[in-house]
């Protein structure tokens, strides 16, 4: 069943109560999520993206329920991703040749995706779609977080539909940011922008400055997954520009993996010398072979200073902490500062590796990193200490932006 927002604007989309993962087994959900769609009805009517393709026949089912399927005049894609557009050949079959608008990327995301040849209309930033008393005015906005992305304004009733930005993947009835925890609502969106949008921070700040500067009124934020921002809604915009700007915490995060324990050891014993000379700072360790790697990403967003550890195994580090490298490189985290740790047998390699790639990453490595041969002892436990109070030390003014 639609749920009505305003007098002409019903959502249509689909809660997904069940989700735990997300892109493949690249993103954890652990609260599930929404794809969220939009039915907007004036003189014309206008369809703003659909929802995940197993939920097509659903979806298609229950929007006809709302409307007469022909009576739908446009069909907006914001965006070709397949947890958006997954209905649209469920759709268009029904209705092939209503046109469908969507930026010209999205054209060919999404003849790539269901080699279809439908009747797209390309749009660009400021163009504007007549439904009858309101519009619809595009904006193109590539690369958050696709080349196709775009945001669609509804007129009259000043609702900003920005597709994947503002979002969160979160499974809720209750539709609205003042309905629900705000602590776990604010804990799924600072985890879907370190996750997904980081990358794109620069990006993200030209964007929103750039609407902004079209200075349209917004009473509603209709993102595609999770709640609508309805009670402030522009606090959301607010955070992002928050986190866009090389956001960091007074929090150090050390993660490590360990075999038998004594890289286990020098992260705990490197705390302690952390809080030791600063007690003003949030520390945290994560296991990186049993922590949730998103998760994990998420704190590195947050942290000021990440330090890695591992112990050397087969000339190298092990293959857990490889793949957080590949993320954080990825993900491009800016104004961060790290160093490396370890315990080794033999050859002792990791540490090196793990310095050199925290700086192909992106980081500022404050040392050569510590390193210790096998277990450590009562000295080597006083050189991890000594290790996490240097480090306290020299990123002590390192507040946040």
């Amino acid at each position: 069943m639609g749920k009505r927002i305003t007098d002409s604007v019903t959502w249509v989309g689909k809660v997904d109560w069940e989700l735990k993962e997300f892109h493949g087994h690249e993103y954890s959900v652990r609260r599930g999520t929404s794809y969220n769609s939009y039915l907007v009805k004036d003189e014309k009517v206008a369809l703003i993206d659909t929802v995940w393709a197993p939920f097509a026949k659903e979806f298609v089912r229950s929007l006809s329920n709302e409307i007469e399927l022909k009576n739908i005049d446009y069909v907006i894609a914001q965006h070709g991703e397949i947890d958006h557009s997954g209905a649209l050949s469920e759709l268009m079959r029904q209705i092939p040749d209503k046109p469908v608008y969507c930026t010209q990327n999205a054209i060919r995301s999404l003849k790539g995706q269901f080699h279809c040849d439908w009747n797209f209309v390309p749009v660009k930033t400021g163009d504007v779609l007549e439904l009858g008393a309101k519009k619809l005015i595009f904006v193109e906005a590539p690369m958050l977080h696709w080349p196709d992305s775009m945001f669609t304004y509804l007129t009259g009733e000043n609702i900003l539909f920005p597709n994947d930005a503002f979002g969160q993947h979160y499974a809720t009835e209750l539709l609205y940011n003042d309905l629900v925890d705000e602590n776990e609502l604010y804990t799924e969106a600072i985890k879907y922008y370190a996750n997904i949008l980081t990358p794109f921070s620069p990006l993200v700040t030209k964007k929103i400055n750039e609407v902004l500067g079209f200075s349209l009124p917004v009473d509603l934020i209709c993102p595609s997954h999770g709640v609508i921002w309805r009670d402030d809604p522009t606090q959301i915009v607010k955070k992002y520009l928050e986190w866009a700007s090389q956001y960091k915490e007074n929090r150090i995060l050390i993660v490590y993996d360990s075999m038998w324990n004594g890289t286990r050891l020098m992260a705990e014993s490197i705390a302690k010398g952390i809080v030791e000379q600063d007690k003003s700072v949030t520390v945290k360790l994560m296991n990186a072979a049993i922590e949730d790697k998103n998760d994990i990403m998420t704190d590195v967003f947050r942290a000021k200073l990440v330090l890695l550890g591992s112990p050397t195994v087969n000339n190298g580090y092990l293959h857990s902490i490889g793949g957080l490298l590949e993320m954080m490189k990825g993900l491009k985290f800016k104004a961060k500062k790290a160093a490396a740790f370890g315990s080794y047998g033999w050859s002792g390699e990791a540490v090196a590796q793990l310095s050199n790639g925290l700086k192909g990453a992106g980081f500022e490595v404050l040392n050569d990193g510590l390193r210790l041969t096998w277990m450590p002892d009562s000295d080597g436990i006083a050189k991890c200490m000594e290790f996490g109070r240097a480090i306290a030390e020299q990123t002590a003014d390192d507040l946040k932006i």
